[in-house]
């Protein structure tokens, strides 16, 4: 049994939250998001909650009862608070810019890094070396961190390129005499 899938998720004021035919929609102040329910399990709306149960008692149907509910979960917090992810840049002469609808990277290559922001992303640069991203959608703001983190990330011996800011850098120590 899935003790995550057992919990209802309950739906906040604000929140208008629609299944049919096997989609989730919930739609909120931060925007509208949309699930793919498995065939496997059932979604229902019952007293102003969310319940999600197995049609069977398959391996299968257990192991996506849970991760059902989760991602609907973060649909309706990501609809009511959305999801922020920062990043810093350390390194001398490295910096990041928005210009228009991409955020420019200096990294240390001969070229700047262009990444173009995807439309249901917030990318925010408050200073040179800070980059925040947010959005409704967990999984595409984590995403969109991640890939721009992988055009420098960090290195261990002086710590230099992009990391989150929760991230601790385990620094090596370099070469002796």
């Amino acid at each position: 049994m899935s003790r995550i899938g057992k919990l209802p998720v309950a739906i906040p004021a604000g929140v208008n939250v629609e299944i049919a035919g096997g989609t989730v929609t919930a739609k909120g102040k931060l925007g509208t998001l949309k699930l793919a329910v498995n065939s496997e399990v059932d979604a229902a709306v019952e007293d102003g909650k969310i319940v999600v149960t197995p049609k069977n008692e398959t391996k299968r149907a257990r192991v996506v009862w849970g991760t059902t509910r989760a991602h609907i979960n973060n649909m309706i917090n990501g609809v009511t608070k959305g999801y922020a992810v920062n990043l810093e840049i350390n390194g001398v002469g490295y910096r990041a810019a928005v210009q228009g609808k991409n955020l420019v990277l200096q990294l240390g290559f001969s070229h700047d890094v262009t990444f173009p922001i995807p439309p249901d992303v917030k990318i925010v640069c408050e200073k040179p070396t800070s980059i925040a991203i947010s959005g409704a959608d967990r999984q595409r703001v984590g995403q969109t961190a991640a890939v721009i983190r992988s055009f420098r990330g960090p290195e261990p011996y002086k710590g230099k390129g992009i990391k989150y800011d929760y991230e601790t850098i385990r620094r090596k120590e370099g070469k002796k005499k």
